[in-house]
């Protein structure tokens, strides 16, 4: 594990907090602390979010603690089920987010049997946690989920790339091949998060503009790339083994997927503008993407053995090396219009 900025904003969230505590001397000021620790958030809205949600369900919290408090004293099974009560309208409310912060306070209130002076205290010492957070999440390293992004981006495609290459030619270790293809999982997994947060923040944190629009269509498109990437790589792994083939048929599937992943790896370029739009490429590359596809289809009519196994990986293959035309044409699209601005404005 190393060590990231949240780490950092996580201690500089608590120290903050306490200090904030001490200085209005207020008691127990660990409460700001916890607060401050469940409140950091991955982005700048779901900060304020939450912030926003945590006044409202921390103030509901803390109403039915006094009066769970002023009713039942401070039982345990009074306590028991005020929580039970609040976890469900926070679920309700759609809120779930914000349960731990507000069943900290419940149990707090309670603890001093519904007095409202210690309900008021309580409330106070979440509220500065969680604003402590959020201003440290704002000031120091905010988050930038879009260099995050475009980073894992380039990082993932240079793993499947390695696996891609080195699957059909049965080259990679078993080993490294099964953890790789983990880890590949596993990263696409995140980077599904790491587009939801960006399209969330931009739909809700601003008006979007057209380039901010046109962005998140080239983020999602290299996503699907790299998704279908994989589903063709579980493919092979799957199905593509346990199939009747023979060496020429090895060598032209594994033929192809070095062309897929030498077309994916151009397209990257082009994003990284240091290639030029090629549009004879493009056209090629799409030529040769249905040409497969359509000589797989006809050896398994003439074959017919490995039929089903061979033409679920044929599918996928192809399916990978349509969304990557699907890519391309973004990526020269976006080239082109930077070439065409840096023209005007010269």
């Amino acid at each position: 594990m190393t060590f990231g900025p949240r780490m950092l904003k996580t201690g500089l969230a608590v120290t903050l907090a306490l200090y904030i505590s001490l200085w209005l001397k207020l008691p127990s000021p660990v409460i700001a602390a916890v607060a401050a620790i469940f409140a950091l958030q991955p982005t700048i809205y779901r900060s304020w979010r939450y912030l926003v949600e945590q006044l409202q369900t921390n103030t509901l919290g803390a109403v039915l603690a006094m009066l769970g408090g002023m009713l039942f004293s401070n039982e345990p099974i009074a306590v028991g089920l005020v929580c039970i009560l609040v976890i469900m309208i926070c679920l309700k409310l759609k809120m779930g987010d914000t349960i731990g912060i507000t069943l900290v306070t419940v149990v707090a209130v309670m603890e001093a049997s519904g007095q409202w002076e210690f309900a008021l205290n309580r409330f106070l010492l979440s509220l500065i946690g969680i604003l402590s957070a959020f201003i440290i999440n704002i000031l120091v390293f905010p988050p930038k989920p879009r260099v995050q992004y475009e980073q894992q981006i380039r990082q993932t495609f240079d793993q499947l790339s390695l696996l891609l290459r080195t699957a059909v030619s049965d080259e990679i270790k078993e080993t490294v091949f099964r953890q790789g293809k983990r880890e590949l999982e596993d990263t696409i997994v995140s980077l599904t998060d790491k587009y939801k947060m960006m399209e969330e923040e931009e739909k809700k944190l601003k008006a979007p503009k057209f380039s901010d629009h046109r962005q998140l269509v080239l983020y999602k498109q290299m996503l699907e790339a790299l998704r279908k990437g994989y589903e063709a790589l579980d493919a092979v792994d799957q199905h593509y083994f346990q199939a009747v083939r023979s060496p020429e048929l090895n060598q032209e599937f594994d033929q192809h997927l070095e062309k897929l992943t030498k077309f994916h790896e151009h397209i990257m370029l082009k994003f990284d503008d240091k290639l030029k739009p090629n549009y004879v490429e493009a056209m090629q590359f799409e030529q040769e993407n249905d040409e497969f596809l359509r000589r797989m289809l006809d050896r398994y009519a003439e074959e017919r053995t490995g039929v089903l196994r061979l033409s679920i990986v044929s599918a996928e293959i192809y399916e990978y090396g349509y969304q990557l035309e699907r890519l391309n044409r973004l990526a020269d699209h976006s080239v082109s219009s930077s070439i065409s601005g840096t023209s005007s404005g010269e």
